[in-house]
């Protein structure tokens, strides 16, 4: 049977943490260049391919899993019920409708995994669900920091999500999962393969840490299950809460580290971030 032990060491020096902001920081920009390049009649295969392309002339050499794009109620998961509805389709961007992007590229080893949302023209209901966001991301940290359990934090996410009046569109990510660590890859298999979305030393290295982990019963997958009933390992977590308002859902996903006695964002310099930070400097 697992036993729970004392967690791990925070493994990561100050060059790592700024190797992995950097992938971060890479990945946003190409978010950002497809949302500005992104216009009624594209579709989503047309996104991911964009997306891919970016990110692989910025010097992305492999990916965590394949990019992502979801459009209109597929951005709230609607009608989700297997797996392969979470690739790319052939479904055309409308004026007013709202997308999600969702890439994890690896640069010499160092993961980022990202989300961004974005609308085309007029979303009342996206702006608002946009703003709320603000309120995960701090209730995240504030629980993270507290030291509760994982799957405690999820469930003070849930309660915030009745209390907006909005659905917990992350309970549709296999395995429930509003999170998982992110590590420095280090599997030899060849890079660029990609088996149901997910990179070959992706597979490779999370097979390892789902065993180390278990056997000190822990979970790299943060979910609202038994496996997550322990305190936040120490690491790096990429943390994507996901919420949706009838054909509208939103999210973002950025790391999250935690140290052994603290927890921080990697970085605050992010588009959601700088969003809210523009809105409260517009109504001060």
């Amino acid at each position: 049977m697992p036993t729970t032990s004392a967690p791990p060491a925070f493994p990561y020096t100050d060059q790592d943490l700024a190797r992995f902001r950097e992938t971060q920081q890479l990945a946003y920009d190409c978010a950002e260049q497809v949302a500005a390049w992104i216009e009624p009649g594209v579709t989503e295969r047309q996104a991911t391919a964009k997306l891919r392309r970016c990110l692989v002339r910025a010097g992305v050499q492999d990916f965590f899993h394949v990019p992502f794009a979801w459009f209109g109620d597929r951005t709230a998961f609607r009608h989700f019920h297997t797996p392969l509805q979470f690739f790319a389709g052939n479904r055309k961007l409308q004026e007013g409708m709202p997308y999600v992007l969702d890439c994890a590229p690896v640069v010499d080893g160092y993961t980022a995994d990202i989300g961004y949302g974005g609308k085309v023209g007029d979303n009342p209901v996206w702006d608002r669900l946009a703003q709320d966001l603000k309120v995960y991301r701090e209730l995240i940290l504030r629980e993270v920091r507290a030291r509760r359990p994982l799957n405690e934090v999820y469930a003070a996410v849930d309660a915030q999500i009745a209390a907006h009046g909005y659905d917990n569109r992350h309970r549709v990510y296999p395995g429930r999962v509003i999170g998982h660590q992110v590590t420095r890859t280090t599997a030899r298999g060849p890079a660029g393969v990609n088996v149901f979305g997910f990179g070959v030393r992706t597979l490779q290295t999370l097979g390892r840490e789902l065993i180390s982990a278990r056997l000190h019963g822990r979970s790299p997958l943060w979910a609202d299950g038994r496996a997550s009933r322990h305190a936040p390992t120490p690491g790096l977590w990429a943390v994507e809460p996901h919420i949706g308002f009838r054909e509208v859902g939103i999210k973002f996903e950025e790391l999250l580290v935690v140290t052994e006695d603290d927890a921080y964002w990697l970085d605050d310099d992010l588009p959601h971030v700088r969003r809210w930070t523009h809105t409260q400097e517009a109504t001060a």
